[in-house]
């Protein structure tokens, strides 16, 4: 009887430690999409105080989760907002400007799509890649040619974006979208006029 006493005692206590070892194991991916959550939905609400606490928690990672339905980052949904300071803001705390979602947007892309220029002059300010293509191949210089969207098309191209990147859908690149429209004269002569290069920084003389 005692024999039998102590060996459910013992299968207790191993079962014990192994409730413990799991509650230990637990995934740090499991806390941290947690963690992910709760920031994508205080960046949302717009709930800045939240945000910044889980960005600046130790070994935070919040500023590169991704909503698992869309692929879209912080930086995304701060792009769609038109929320300058927002998007100043993340990109301060070390977001990354070329973060693409699952349709392989880039918060560029984005701006280029909706003719956001002051959050395209903030991106490029932090040195977002220009040329970056999404899943179908196009550049946010091929969208804002399809939109004929001047002043994006000038900032994009004094950036360095290469108007000869051809999509996946058709092959064409800007060059070939903005000759193929007649209402895009403008945008085409942008792309056509010889580089300009880049002005020299003057600093003071001492």
């Amino acid at each position: 009887m005692r024999g039998i006493l102590a060996m459910k005692a013992v299968r207790s206590l191993i079962l014990a430690a192994m409730a413990g070892a799991i509650t230990l194991s637990t995934p740090v991916a499991a806390q941290r999409m947690s963690d992910g959550y709760t920031f994508l939905k205080a960046v949302r609400d717009n709930d800045g105080t939240k945000a910044a606490d889980l960005i600046d928690a130790p070994g935070s990672t919040v500023l590169l989760y991704k909503d698992p339905t869309s692929g879209e980052a912080a930086i995304h949904e701060v792009v769609k907002k038109r929320d300058g300071r927002w998007l100043s803001y993340l990109l301060g705390k070390g977001a990354r400007a070329d973060m693409q979602s699952g349709q392989g947007d880039t918060a560029l892309t984005l701006a280029a799509q909706m003719g956001w220029t002051a959050g395209a002059e903030i991106l490029i300010a932090r040195k977002a890649n220009v040329n970056v293509q999404d899943n179908r191949g196009q550049t946010p210089l091929i969208l804002a040619v399809q939109r004929r969207d001047a002043n994006m098309v000038r900032m994009l191209v004094e950036a360095g974006a290469n108007p000869k990147i051809g999509d996946r859908i058709a092959g064409y690149n800007a060059l070939d979208y903005a000759r193929q429209d007649p209402r895009a004269e403008a945008v085409l002569k942008i792309m056509e006029q010889p580089a300009k290069p880049a002005k020299e920084f003057v600093g003071p003389k001492f």
